[in-house]
């Protein structure tokens, strides 16, 4: 069925983007696998390519771009090649909204020229080792300063994609001891420079999957943090936090989609070259029945991920629908990769087969942003059960 989601300046996009996957990203990607990051230059490249500034506005060197359509083409083409662009959508899909909605003008003219340039990497921390979900436990502080000037900061944070590039983050922390009725009460945001004193870097954990994505321990002591770079009010950043979760939600909903579909491309592909008792693989009923119910899943994923990325520029896409995108994704992917591995045989487990990679990357996507299981509690929730 043809998209109508995406117009000419979108698909214009697209061709740019898989010109440049297939020139700088494609030929390198196992050494960046291997290495377990993208290299800090390869940002700078997808700053010159416009990427991080699509929805800044033009007064600090965006393109001013509204839309989400433009970031999803990013999400669809590094899945349909089976590759990431590391924690750079971390930078563009998690922080950028925080800036633009809460950032003062002053600090937006201090931080989104950087962020565009990619100059300044940006990251986001939010959970802690034992929390997990449980954002309203977290047990970071920052305690103001007497003299009023900044805060110092104090705690440790797990799980934070870009941590290992990252030259700014912004920190979820306490600076105000929960409500007895409202555990929520008290975090803020800071937007930390990871150069400050006492600001550290742990482990680069070792992942099942998004392997290119650097993904880091962080910890905090003494940190001094200046009241200048409060993001938003002080006691309301998890208010902050729920607000931006549909479009990260989306986000990753998306990635599955195209994960999925790519998933199928990917099996289509092998199942017609290789050769099994004389016949090839994709000639027995079983292929053709299996890939035709992953095609139907992935038509099925498309046509749902299209309707919220419309519901999303128009700004109607709610907490619950967001909730049952992701969950809907990210279950189908997880069905049709499984799948699409299996008619792969043995080859597809070996990671030097695209598939193989798709399978470890897509695992994480029923777990971050939400799990399963919280997608479904926020669906119940809206239907009133």
């Amino acid at each position: 069925m043809r998209r109508t989601v995406f117009n000419e300046d979108h698909e214009a996009f697209r061709e740019t983007i898989r010109a440049f996957i297939a020139a700088e990203v494609s030929p390198v990607y196992d050494e960046w696998f291997a290495a377990g990051q993208v290299p800090r230059d390869f940002y700078y490249k997808l700053a010159e390519l416009g990427i991080f500034g699509i929805e800044v506005p033009e007064e600090f060197g965006g393109a001013g771009e509204e839309s989400f359509k433009f970031e999803a083409i990013v999400y669809e083409e590094t899945a349909r090649a089976a590759v990431s662009f590391g924690g750079s959508g971390v930078h563009v899909l998690l922080c950028l909204p925080y800036l633009k909605a809460y950032a003062t003008q002053e600090q937006k003219k201090r931080w989104l020229p950087d962020f565009v340039s990619g100059k300044t990497m940006y990251a986001i921390a939010m959970t802690e080792p034992g929390t997990g979900s449980d954002l309203a436990g977290m047990k970071t502080t920052a305690k103001l300063s007497e003299d009023g000037t900044h805060y110092v900061l104090n705690g440790s944070k797990t799980f934070i994609t870009g941590g290992v590039h990252a030259d700014r983050v912004i920190v979820c922390a306490r600076t105000d001891a929960p409500k007895p009725d409202d555990r929520r009460h008290g975090i803020s945001l800071l937007v930390v420079d990871t150069k400050a004193e006492g600001y550290s870097v742990g482990r680069k954990l070792d992942k099942l999957g998004l392997r290119t994505s650097d993904t880091a321990e962080l910890s905090f002591v003494d940190v001094k943090v200046p009241v200048e770079d409060l993001l938003g009010e002080e006691n309301k950043g998890f208010s902050y936090l729920g607000q931006n979760l549909p479009q990260e939600r989306l986000g990753i909903a998306v990635g599955a989609y195209a994960q999925a579909a790519a998933a199928v491309r990917f099996a289509q592909q092998y199942t017609q070259d290789r050769t099994v008792f004389g016949k090839t693989v994709a000639s027995f009923q079983n292929t053709k029945f299996e890939l035709a119910a992953c095609k139907a899943e992935v038509d099925a994923a498309e046509a749902v991920v299209d309707r919220a990325i419309e519901a999303h520029d128009a700004g109607e896409l709610t907490a619950a629908d967001a909730a049952s995108v992701k969950l809907f994704c990210t279950e189908v992917a997880h069905r049709v990769i499984d799948k699409c591995l299996q008619l792969h045989g043995g080859y597809g487990y070996m990671n030097e087969y695209p598939i193989a990679r798709l399978y470890a990357d897509n695992r994480v996507n029923r777990i971050y942003g939400g799990t399963s299981e919280v997608m479904k509690s926020i669906i119940a929730k809206s239907m009133g059960l």
